[in-house]
């Protein structure tokens, strides 16, 4: 049947709109182009973009003026080790003679004793209040992990020397002993005999990461717990009416949903961990050589060789320090981008399973 030319189909309609013209009345409209949708910002939205952006702007240029001063002041230092600067183990400005070899493995293995400690703990905790406990119980252990984080490092740090290594001392022996045949387990001299005395097993990676886990536990567990409080109401009574327990509804529903911020979690300590700086330097026995056995006295780190060293180097000295600084600054810096980016991305849901 022939249809009267005065009217539109509503397809017709739509497929004139994707085109960008407009018809009025059967009759193609010659207005063309897209619609614009932007509309005026009022006086305070203009003033409250102008400082957001002036905040942002104002925190990432510190950042790269940090990243500036570290590089121009560790340059004679760069020049003068060459490629050597990061397989040296010795440290030595004065002789010309160092490296970050033996002091990254030192901070390395302290942050992976801290990991290995934290992130169970961690989880089992955020778990813990998202999950388990009453609402009134929650909010006083949310408030308990919140001011754990706010404890300052130098307490951390006594409380790590003079009564946490007393107490670690025996289990790093009982360690040593049945699981010496794990090389990293052993505690041996330079001839290979194995040592048991007490002072062979204080100042090590192991108590000092031991202290580190403590200090960074609010921080991951804070990551989690809010990971976790997010996960769907709907899919959690779906669990539950499916006949689940809370474990299974825990394992099924809040864990996938929560693997973003886990992740985000675990990152965001490893940086805090990789510089700490007092609490370490009050437990350590410095030394310049990699150290394999993480329950043996001597290790080292970035930060306690800064703190330790600055006050009496010589010009040369800083510098090599700024270099010291400089490495551990781009690694933290990689460390936490990329921790931001994950938790950011779970605040979303967009790690569900």
């Amino acid at each position: 049947m022939k249809r009267d030319d005065d009217f539109v189909t509503i397809e017709e309609v739509l497929l004139a709109d994707a085109r960008t013209d407009v018809l009025v009345a059967g009759t193609p409209s010659k207005a063309s182009g897209r619609r614009s949708l932007a509309t005026a910002l009022s006086g305070p939205d203009q003033a409250l973009r102008i400082v957001g952006y002036s905040a942002g702007a104002t925190t990432v240029g510190i950042m790269l003026l940090v990243g500036l001063f570290l590089a121009v002041r560790a340059g004679d230092a760069l020049r003068v080790a060459g490629p050597s600067f990061l397989v040296e183990q010795a440290w030595s400005p004065e002789t010309q003679k160092f490296g970050m070899a033996a002091i990254l493995f030192g901070t390395f293995s302290i942050a992976l004793v801290a990991m290995v400690i934290s992130v169970p703990l961690a989880l089992g905790t955020a778990l813990l209040i998202s999950e388990i406990v009453p609402p009134k119980v929650r909010q006083f252990l949310v408030t308990m992990v919140d001011l754990m984080a706010a404890v300052p490092s130098v307490v951390f740090g006594l409380w790590g020397a003079f009564f946490l290594q007393a107490a670690i001392i025996p289990v790093s022996q009982w360690i040593s002993t049945y699981l010496a045949f794990i090389p990293i387990f052993r505690v041996d001299d330079a001839s290979g005999t194995t040592l048991t005395e007490p002072a062979a097993f204080t100042g090590s990676a192991f108590i000092a990461g031991i202290v580190v886990a403590f200090m960074v536990v609010p921080t991951q567990t804070s990551v989690m717990r809010e990971a976790f409080s997010q996960a769907p109401p709907g899919e959690r009574e779906g669990a539950f009416a499916l006949g689940s327990t809370r474990w299974g509804m825990i394992k099924a529903v809040v864990l996938p949903f929560g693997r973003g911020g886990m992740i985000g979690g675990t990152m965001l300590g490893l940086g805090r961990a990789l510089g700490e700086t007092i609490a370490v330097y009050m437990i350590i026995s410095p030394v310049f050589t990699i150290n394999w056995e993480v329950l043996k006295t001597g290790t080292n780190s970035v930060s306690a060789l800064i703190a330790l060293r600055y006050g009496e180097s010589s010009e040369f000295g800083l510098s090599a320090l700024m270099a010291a600084g400089l490495v551990l600054f781009l690694i933290t810096l990689v460390i936490n981008f990329t921790a931001s980016s994950i938790v950011a991305r779970s605040r979303s849901g967009a790690e569900t399973s």
